[in-house]
């Protein structure tokens, strides 16, 4: 089992390689901890140099039991048209946009700090984060429909004011009269 989660890669910030600002053909590479699937990547930003945007949307199944998702910033070489540089790696923890006070597919806007491979800070990268929950489906049998109640009086004797909390069912209210 697995959740399906929709990452907007947006932009980075302050990107180097060997503390030299990254002159452009930069793209970033999207994987679970937890599996096997291929990387989903962007396409290349040749313009951005050391502040790249990308602003395109990658889908990644997460498994259930996965606890980072790793974003990776990569450079394309100049010497091969297959070979690219790690220029960054942030690791995201699953719980950042799972689970808590927040819905699941609630829109998240994150900012992670990249790491080189030699456990520098190189640069900054922007993503936004939605976990895609599948429609319930509803049961027909055994299930019982609520019709939504509007003016409901607050007292029984007549005074007026404002009801906060959580609302009760119409129903049991008339039950205890």
């Amino acid at each position: 089992m697995s959740r399906t989660v929709e990452i907007t890669i947006l932009s980075a910030e302050n990107l180097q390689v060997n503390r030299k600002p990254v002159k452009g053909n930069t793209f970033v590479a999207v994987h679970s901890d937890a599996s096997s699937d291929a990387s989903p990547v962007t396409k290349v930003d040749s313009e951005g140099g050391s502040y790249p945007s990308w602003n395109e949307k990658v889908v990644v199944n997460v498994p259930l039991h996965a606890r980072f998702i790793t974003v990776e910033v990569k450079c394309k070489t100049s010497s091969s048209s297959t070979g690219s540089n790690s220029v960054g790696v942030a690791r995201i923890p699953v719980s950042d946009f799972i689970g808590g006070y927040v819905p699941e597919n609630q829109l998240h806007f994150l900012s992670y700090r990249l790491w080189d491979c030699n456990v520098r800070r190189n640069g900054v990268i922007n993503i936004s984060v939605r976990v895609k929950v599948p429609e319930r489906s509803s049961c027909t049998s055994n299930s019982v429909s609520f019709s939504a109640v509007t003016g409901v009086p607050v007292a029984v004797n007549g005074s007026t004011g404002v009801v906060t909390g959580i609302p009760a069912l119409w129903l049991n209210y008339q039950r205890n009269l």
